[in-house]
């Protein structure tokens, strides 16, 4: 069936001017949100209806929906970039939009329409462009997420779903102010094992980590690093990025997609960036003894975490058990430095963009 039109309903009390300017000079990342979502309804026989731009308010969910019980959710996360000529644009919505449907079909949820899914992007968008804050990093963070919102008790997938945007003004993801994140490494918990779903991004692998991540925050640590879950070996990804390593000879080590990490989108770009100067990535296993040796001989020089909300950013020291290390002189290298000022600049429309990966709104 044809994607639904977008109806628009009015707020009936949006935020003043000036409270607006204040809750944007500082937003912390994920705390402010705007005005509007956008909110699309599925039902098996009937399909994607009734969509809508709407104020953004709390939801009201039967005590029995299904979401609650057998945790049917997948969502996604993108940003919505400021151009110097004070355009908006959107950075590869469309493999989100492909992201999104490969994460439903493994939580058995219906599939939305890629178009939809980015014509929604752009509603939420639109909607709320004045909160576009001015700080360093500044974007509108883009929540699209979905919900199994059928009211039943069973286990089997359900057969109603509810799509919405949120949208949220931020920053700089790590604002310590550290030019580099130290690291614990995990190796009581797992956060996919194969066969699971550690490549969908549904809560339930975030739900997860968090005891993980509680864990390093509590032993003075920025994020948490997982191995893997078979031989508690092989370095996977931290509780929300993907790894990358970079070697004396300017290669590039990041692990491969098995099924058991998430496929970053942030990560596709970096590596296709950094083919384009000449480097050579290598997508392959890394084992955390090879890590702490190579980066103790000088074979490793820079190690680096990337996704949509912190893009780039340096690791500077690890510690496992009793033991750290430290990565290279403890703070962002060159091949880092390069790669991330290669990827903003194309993101904030200051370089060419050869991918076609920018879409202005």
């Amino acid at each position: 069936m044809l994607a639904p039109a977008f109806a628009r309903l009015p707020h009936p009390n949006p935020t003043a001017d000036d409270v607006r300017a204040a809750a944007i000079a500082d937003p912390q990342f994920g705390r402010i949100f705007t005005d509007h979502m956008v909110s699309i309804r599925y039902k098996e026989g009937i399909g994607w209806h009734d969509a809508k731009v709407m104020p953004r308010g709390p939801l009201s969910l039967d005590p029995a929906t299904a979401v609650l019980h057998y945790a049917q959710e997948i969502f996604e996360g993108l940003k919505a970039y400021r151009l110097d000529d004070g355009s908006m644009a959107l950075f590869r919505a469309e493999a989100n939009a492909a992201r999104f449907n490969a994460s439903a079909r493994r939580m058995a949820m219906a599939e939305l329409p890629e178009e939809l899914f980015i014509a929604a992007v752009r509603e939420a968008v639109a909607a709320d462009a004045d909160w576009f804050p001015p700080v360093a990093g500044g974007a509108l963070y883009l929540r699209p997420f979905m919900y199994a919102s059928e009211v039943f008790l069973g286990v089997k997938p359900a057969s109603e779903y509810h799509f919405l945007v949120i949208v949220s003004p931020v920053g700089n993801y790590f604002k310590s102010g550290a030019p580099a994140v130290s690291l614990w490494v995990s190796e009581d918990y797992t956060r996919a094992a194969p066969g699971g779903t550690g490549a969908a991004k549904c809560g339930g692998n975030y739900a997860a980590s968090l005891v993980a991540q509680s864990e390093a925050i509590a032993k003075g640590h920025d994020q948490v690093v997982f191995l893997d879950a078979a031989e508690h070996r092989w370095i996977e990804e931290l509780g929300g990025m993907n790894m990358f390593f970079v070697m004396d000879d300017g290669s590039i080590v990041t692990p491969p997609l098995t099924g058991t990490i998430l496929p970053g989108i942030t990560r596709d770009a970096l590596i296709t960036l950094a083919k384009d100067a000449g480097l050579t990535v290598r997508e392959e296993r890394y084992a955390i003894d090879q890590w702490q040796a190579d980066a103790e001989s000088g074979r490793l020089t820079e190690s680096f975490a990337c996704g949509t909300a912190a893009v780039v950013t340096p690791v500077g020291k690890v510690t496992r058990g009793e033991s750290s290390f430290t990565i290279g002189a403890g703070g962002p290298g060159q091949v880092t430095n390069m790669l991330k000022d290669r990827l903003v600049s194309i993101q904030r429309g200051l370089a060419a963009d050869p991918h076609g990966w920018v879409t202005r709104l």
